[in-house]
C-alpha cells in the first residue's frame, strides 16, 4: 500500500519529525511505500523518498494548499499528522488544541486567555480541529495516549470505535555509548553532583520555568537545558546551564541522573520515552501522556500540577540520588518494548481493518 503522510513545518530537533522518519522507515520495512506532503522549508536530506511541497504559511493556508495538491491522486491512503480539511486518517500527535488552551489558562493571567481567544491563529486552529474531529465523518483517528483519546471524546464526541490509542515508539537498535564520565567532565559536572536534564523547545508549554525554580530549591543539583527557546520571563538560576540545540540527546541522558519535564501539556513526550530508554528516572506531570506508561515506584513520578515546585525539587533529589546500574538496566529493558515496529504494526492494523473511505 502507498501511504501519504502529511506534516507542516520542520524542526531539526522536533519530536514529530523524528517520529515521522521512524514511522516511514517502519512502513518500508513492512513492505509499504510512503510519500510525504510537507511545507517547503523541509530541507533536502530530511526525507528519503518522494515528497510534494505544499505552500501555506500558517495551518489554514497549508490545509487549503494540500487540497489543491490533490494528494489522493498520489497515494492509496492519506494519513495526516497535521490538522487538515480532509484525510482518511489523522494522528493526533499534537493533542487537542482546545484542551491545551484550557490547561494553559490555569497558569497565566485571565486577560491573556481572553486575548488569545481573539487571535486569528487560534481561531483557525480551532476551525481545523472541528473539521478533523468531525464526529459525523468516517475518519479514523490515532491518539498517542489515553489522555488525548479522552480529550477527543470530551470536546468533540468522536465515536470510540473510530479512535485507537497507539503509543509512540523508538528504533530497535539503540546502543549505550558509555561516555557518561567523559560527557560530565566536558560539561564541568562534579562526580558527586546530581544532574537533571530538561530537553525540548516550547519552554512555556513544557514548564521550564518550573524546573528552574525547583532546581534553585535543591541542595546542589544542576539543570541542563537542551533546546532553544525564549529566556525572557524565566527565573534567574546559577544552577541552570543552557546547551542550545542538541541533535543527539543520548550522551546527555547517559550523563544525567534524572530527566525533568514539568509540562503543562504534552500529548506524549518522545523525550520522556527516550529518557526511560536511557535508564533515567523521570519527574514529569500527569499532563504528559507518556506518564501513562511509567510504572509507579520504578520509573519516577508524575505530579498533578506543573507548578508544584516543592514536588519537582523533591523528585529531582529523590530520584537523582545515585541509582545503581541495575535500576537503569531494568528501566531500559522495560522501555525497549515501545518500539517503532510495534507502533507501525498497531497503526497499520487499525487503518487497514477499518480503512476510511475518502471524504467526498
Amino acid at each position: 500500500m502507498r501511504i501519504g503522510l502529511v506534516r507542516r513545518g520542520y524542526s531539526g530537533t522536533g519530536g514529530a519529525e523524528r517520529y515521522l522518519g521512524r514511522f516511514a522507515d517502519g512502513l518500508r520495512a513492512a513492505g509499504h511505500s510512503a510519500v510525504l506532503f510537507c511545507s517547503p522549508e523541509w530541507p533536502e536530506g530530511a526525507w528519503t523518498g518522494e515528497r510534494f511541497a505544499v505552500p501555506g504559511r500558517g495551518p489554514k493556508e497549508f490545509a487549503d494548499g494540500l487540497q489543491r495538491v490533490k494528494p489522493r491522486e498520489h497515494c492509496d491512503l492519506l494519513y495526516s499528522l497535521e490538522r487538515v480539511w480532509e484525510c482518511d486518517a489523522y494522528r493526533a500527535g499534537d493533542g487537542v488544541h482546545a484542551a491545551w488552551l484550557e490547561r494553559r489558562a490555569e497558569y497565566e493571567p485571565g486577560w491573556k486567555g481572553w486575548f488569545r481567544g481573539l487571535q486569528r491563529k487560534h481561531l483557525d486552529m480551532m476551525e481545523l480541529e472541528r473539521a478533523v474531529f468531525d464526529p459525523k465523518a468516517d475518519r479514523l483517528i490515532i491518539a498517542n495516549s489515553r489522555m488525548v483519546a479522552g480529550e477527543i471524546a470530551k470536546y468533540f464526541a468522536v465515536p470510540e470505535a473510530r479512535v485507537r490509542v497507539v503509543y509512540n515508539g523508538l528504533p530497535t537498535q539503540r546502543d549505550v555509548s558509555g561516555t557518561r564520565e567523559e560527557t560530565r567532565k566536558r560539561l564541568g559536572v562534579a562526580e558527586e553532583e546530581c544532574v537533571a536534564l530538561f530537553a525540548g523547545s516550547g519552554w512555556e508549554r513544557k514548564g521550564l520555568r518550573f524546573a528552574m525554580e525547583a532546581i534553585n530549591r535543591t541542595q546542589s543539583a544542576r539543570l541542563l537545558v537542551a533546546g532553544d527557546g525564549k529566556r525572557r520571563g524565566l527565573p534567574a538560576s546559577a544552577r541552570t546551564q543552557f546547551l542550545g540545540d542538541v541533535k543527539e540527546l543520548r550522551e546527555l541522558m547517559e550523563a544525567a541522573d534524572v530527566f525533568v519535564l514539568p509540562t503543562i501539556y504534552d500529548p506524549f513526550s518522545n523525550a520522556t520515552l527516550e529518557a526511560l530508554d536511557a535508564g533515567l528516572p523521570v519527574v514529569t506531570t500527569e499532563a504528559n501522556g507518556c506518564a501513562e506508561i511509567m510504572r509507579p515506584g520504578a520509573d519516577g513520578v508524575a505530579l498533578v500540577r506543573p507548578d508544584d515546585i516543592e514536588g519537582i525539587a523533591e523528585g529531582i533529589e529523590g530520584w537523582g540520588a545515585g541509582e545503581g546500574e541495575e535500576m537503569r538496566a531494568a528501566r531500559r529493558e522495560y522501555a525497549a518494548g515501545f518500539t517503532i515496529e510495534r507502533n507501525v504494526r498497531e497503526t497499520l492494523q487499525f487503518l487497514t481493518e477499518n480503512k476510511a473511505p475518502p471524504t467526498p
